[in-house]
């Protein structure tokens, strides 16, 4: 291993995906990344070349003995294919979060890549910003009264996105990440079709028997926000911390994880803790939009 480099190929060129390549062709210096070696990117639309990067096919990258790794950042629908199609080939995957947009697949692959021995990373950059590492830091050791957290963006298209819950999953990451295991108590949700509006609310409780509520709020012009109410028995955080960027961006910092990860660099409890942590969210993500999907019948 010591000093061996690992071919990978980026499939779908959203923001994303041409991230992706990006960070892969300017790994930092003597960081994990500069053990990954981009040899093409999969599109379905024909673009040639990116930068150095050439266009190749599906079948190409899946029969290379060179490529053993995929980047997926394809839209939340086709996440699920994409990484049975790469993990049955024996590549690792890197994806783009929500893994998939049921719980039993995301367990399935997870399962599958387990038992072909290899890495499936699923990204989560929203625990990477300095934002949250600094509200990760404020809430530490304090005692949950209740708290809230809303969300407000533009809308999206559902049947690419997948259900508010798992579209949305970063924000249940951080509660989760925050306070522990959580019980959904309820979740109930508000269309307008007409003005395409959309609002989701999940009522949770935590290991305390504490109230969390997770809103996910989504319309035409809406601004992009997160919005927090945490109350501790020591008063209430109704602010996200200010904190400047870091010098290293987070689609490079999920890169270097990643990259680690496939060097063996991570420890069992971390990856243990980490797998927990994925499947459990989109567990109650699927709870979520049972419950919804219940209360709308």
């Amino acid at each position: 291993q010591i000093n061996k480099m690992f071919g990978t190929v980026v499939v779908g060129l959203g923001i994303a995906g041409l991230a992706r390549i990006r960070d892969l062709m300017n790994p930092i210096p003597s960081s994990p990344s500069e053990r990954l070696k981009l040899y093409g990117f999969i599109s379905r639309r024909n673009l040639g070349k990116i930068d150095e990067a050439k266009q190749i096919s599906l079948e190409e990258a899946l029969r290379s003995k060179d490529i053993h790794a995929a980047f997926i950042s394809t839209e939340n629908i086709s996440h699920e294919k994409n990484i049975r199609t790469f993990l049955e080939a024996g590549k690792h995957v890197l994806v783009e979060y929500p893994m998939a947009l049921s719980a039993k697949a995301a367990h399935e692959l997870w399962e599958m890549a387990e038992q072909k021995d290899k890495v499936l990373h699923v990204e989560h950059i929203e625990l990477l910003t300095e934002e949250y590492k600094q509200l990760k830091k404020e809430v530490a050791g304090k005692d949950l009264v209740k708290g809230t957290l809303h969300f407000t963006g533009s809308v999206l298209d559902e049947k690419q996105a997948g259900f508010p819950a798992f579209s949305g999953i970063a924000r249940l990451t951080w509660l989760v990440d925050l306070f522990g295991d959580l019980t959904v108590i309820s979740a109930t949700r508000e269309e307008q079709k007409e003005t395409n509006y959309s609002r989701m609310t999940a009522h949770f409780q935590t290991a305390n028997k504490k109230p969390l509520t997770w809103i996910e709020e989504r319309g035409p012009g809406m601004r992009r926000e997160k919005k927090i109410n945490f109350c501790f028995t020591s008063g209430c955080l109704e602010d996200l911390p200010q904190a400047s960027r870091s010098a290293v961006g987070l689609f490079m910092q999920d890169q270097n994880l990643f990259a680690k990860k496939l060097l063996g660099q991570v420890s069992k409890e971390e990856l243990a803790a980490e797998k927990w942590r994925i499947l459990r969210c989109l567990d109650l993500a699927e709870e979520i939009q049972q419950h919804c999907e219940h209360t709308e019948r």
